[in-house]
This record gives C-alpha cells, sequence and structure tokens, in this order.
C-alpha cells in the first residue's frame, strides 16, 4: 500500500465490528492528515478499505472551513492556518484535543448527513457521560456544549465534516486538556458570545487514553444500531 497511511503516521491499529480503530502517537501534521483521510475515502469508496475511526492529536493550528469568514482570524500569525473543505468555520486543533476523524460509508449505513452530525454530538454527549461530565446539545449551534456555574454555556467539541460520494470524513475535536488560551487567535466556530472549555478546565484531568476508551464503547451505541434522532 502506498500513500500517507503507509508511512508510519498511524500506531495501535484494531478493527471492531469491521471499522477499523487507530490512534496516532505524537502530533499529525494537518497536510498529511487531510491527505490520509481523501485517499482512505477513496478506498472506502472503491470497495478496497475498510471504514475508519483515526484518533490522533495536530500540533498549534487554525483550520477555515467552508463557512469561514476572514474577520473572524484575530490573529493571522499566530498558528499555521489552513483552509479546510470541511463544513462550518474557523476551528483551532492542538495538544491535548483528542480529534476523531470518522471515515464511514454513509450510504451502505442509511445516514444522511444531518443524522451523521446528530450522531456525532451524540457520540460525544454518551462519551463525556461514562466520563462524569453532563454534557448537550443547543438548538441552532452544531457541538457539544456544557453548563457553566456563571454565564453562557461553554463549548467543549466541535463538529466539522465534509462527505464525498457518500462517505464521510473529517469529523469532531474534543478538548480534553488543551491550552484554552490559543483559542483567542480565532472567533471559534463563528459564536464570539460563547466561551470554550475543556475537562481540564472543568476539574477533570482526564488521561486520552481513558477518554479514547470511552470513545470506543460508546460508538457502537450510536452508529451501529439505529438511534432516535431528536
Amino acid at each position: 500500500m502506498r500513500g500517507p497511511l503507509a508511512q508510519g503516521v498511524t500506531l495501535g491499529k484494531t478493527v471492531v465490528d469491521g471499522v477499523e480503530w487507530r490512534v496516532s502517537p505524537g502530533l499529525v501534521p494537518y497536510p498529511q492528515a487531510v491527505a490520509a483521510m481523501e485517499e482512505r475515502v477513496a478506498a472506502i469508496r472503491a470497495g478496497t478499505a475498510s471504514e475508519l475511526v483515526w484518533l490522533l492529536e495536530h500540533p498549534p493550528l487554525y483550520t477555515a472551513g467552508t463557512s469561514a469568514d476572514p474577520a473572524e482570524l484575530l490573529d493571522p500569525h499566530r498558528f499555521p492556518v489552513f483552509k479546510t473543505g470541511r463544513g462550518g468555520r474557523f476551528t483551532y486543533h492542538g495538544p491535548g484535543q483528542r480529534v476523531a476523524y470518522v471515515m464511514l460509508d454513509l450510504a451502505r449505513r442509511g445516514i444522511d448527513l444531518k443524522g451523521f452530525v446528530w450522531r456525532l454530538e451524540e457520540w460525544v454527549i454518551r462519551t463525556l457521560a461514562q466520563l462524569g461530565i453532563a454534557a448537550k446539545r443547543c438548538p441552532g449551534r452544531i457541538g457539544v456544549w456544557v453548563d457553566m456555574p456563571r454565564g453562557p454555556e461553554a463549548k467543549i467539541a466541535a463538529i466539522g465534516v465534509r462527505v464525498r460520494r457518500w462517505v464521510s470524513y473529517h469529523g469532531l475535536a474534543l478538548n480534553v486538556a488543551p491550552d484554552l488560551d490559543h483559542f483567542s487567535g480565532i472567533v471559534p466556530c463563528g459564536l464570539p458570545e460563547y466561551p470554550v472549555t475543556s475537562l481540564e478546565a472543568l476539574g477533570q484531568p482526564i488521561p486520552l487514553a481513558q477518554v479514547d476508551a470511552a470513545l470506543a464503547a460508546t460508538f457502537p451505541e450510536v452508529f451501529e444500531h439505529r438511534t432516535a434522532e431528536i
């Protein structure tokens, strides 16, 4: 096999119910990750590779989704900025953030785009529940949110997806223990009135390995079975 995934960027490969799971050590460069996803999406569509859930971290960077407003990039020289084909606006990625790239054959699973986004949110909500944290959706705002003692609710996970010939890629970013000051260089997801938070900031310094175990445990509940969408 040739291409980015064959060049040693990932370790920790397992296969669960036909879906490959990979956990990459270290910090994966963003362009390399996008190239690897595009290669895998094409292979899934061609029937030459299985579906993939890829868990990783990136070095500090900003990404601009298809709806990004240049005015919301407040500090364009702080970190590298990458234009990306996923939906949404500006987001931050960096160490301490668990990124989950989800490459699934939505046509085979009978899931439309709205249902896929709903399931990504549900996956995070159930994962956080396993870790003892109550999280929720907020009408009109994609992502996963937690109530704060004072002020508005805060965003703990961002969702940004792309679908090519009904195979999904990109996915979600869950704030485990990133440097929250790094978000100050953008207007996260175009919502200046809402802060971002993390498990660590909520007083829950949970190791990434434990987060990964909860993600793996809750994934089948959401993606392998019929789930009532609200």
